[in-house]
């Protein structure tokens, strides 16, 4: 593992790493097609018994969902191996605010995996005690409202959230506004502040993919495209990372980085993680 505060990033890395800690979007695959040595390498990681783990914020899929894209795509994977923002939210809830009733701004799956873990969901604000924002294709004046009585006309509640991102990347560089932006108009109406993240970068997702590969950080590896989510993670927790130039970030927004948050290694395609053989 790099020593902390000495994270010059590199070309490809000289060793291999029993765990593989991967982003999906722009990072595996863009729509509904692989990247580019996507395929070869988690068929090779896998092949040579190494653990291969993913890793989204986005919290409009279940495990399930991404299992089945990834089945599809020709890489099946067990949904015990996929964590996301409705895995880590549902989770945080449990443990954190048990009991609570909860207003969900976000899409069925999010909704569905808190309901299934137990939750209470509400509409009413006198009852809301916490307020999760969330990517919602379908947000809405209404669910603002029901926000803003929740947390300013009654102040009982708090406002969290799944996910820090500004937008969702698509194929053709199309995009559209993620979780930050409902955040940020609730945030912006009544004046409070969200106080937890359960996505990338905070500890809480990457803690979770460590316990259930039985690995300690300085084994693994994090794979992603977004240096402020994936890489940002990687570095607060003091794992090797691997940016890769199939999504958002550039190597010269890595570059102007500080010396010590900058990725250990910087790739223009994933396979470039394989190591050869004579090396």
């Amino acid at each position: 593992m790099t020593a902390p505060g000495i994270r010059a990033a590199v070309g490809a890395p000289a060793r291999m790493y029993d765990g593989y800690l991967f982003d999906l979007d722009g990072t595996v695959y863009l729509g509904d097609e692989l990247l580019p040595g996507a395929h070869e390498l988690i068929t090779t990681l896998r092949e040579q018994g190494r653990e291969t783990l993913f890793l989204s914020n986005n919290p409009t899929r279940d495990p399930q969902m991404y299992a089945d894209k990834l089945g599809r795509l020709g890489l099946p994977t067990p949904t015990s191996h996929i964590v996301n923002t409705v895995v880590t939210m549902a989770a945080w809830l449990r443990k954190e605010a048990p009991g609570a009733s909860v207003f969900v701004i976000g899409e069925e799956p999010l909704v569905r995996a808190i309901r299934a873990a137990g939750i209470r969901t509400t509409e009413r604000p006198e009852e809301i005690d916490i307020v999760v924002a969330s990517y919602d294709r379908g947000f809405d004046y209404r669910k603002l409202q029901i926000a803003f009585d929740a947390l300013w006309m009654h102040r009982r509640a708090r406002l969290v959230t799944t996910n820090p991102d500004a937008y969702c990347p698509f194929p053709g560089g199309r995009g559209e506004p993620d979780a930050a932006a409902v955040v940020a108009a609730i945030e912006a109406s009544t004046g409070v502040r969200c106080e937890v993240n359960v996505g990338k970068p905070a500890p809480v997702m990457l803690r979770t993919a460590l316990d259930i590969l039985g690995l300690p950080a300085s084994a693994c590896v994090m794979v992603g495209d977004r240096l402020y989510t994936d890489i940002a993670m990687a570095v607060d927790a003091g794992i090797d990372s691997a940016l890769v130039l199939t999504g958002e970030s550039t190597r010269e927004m890595a570059d102007a980085l500080p010396p010590d948050r900058r990725p250990t290694y910087i790739l223009e395609r994933i396979d470039e993680l394989l190591v050869p053989p004579d090396r």
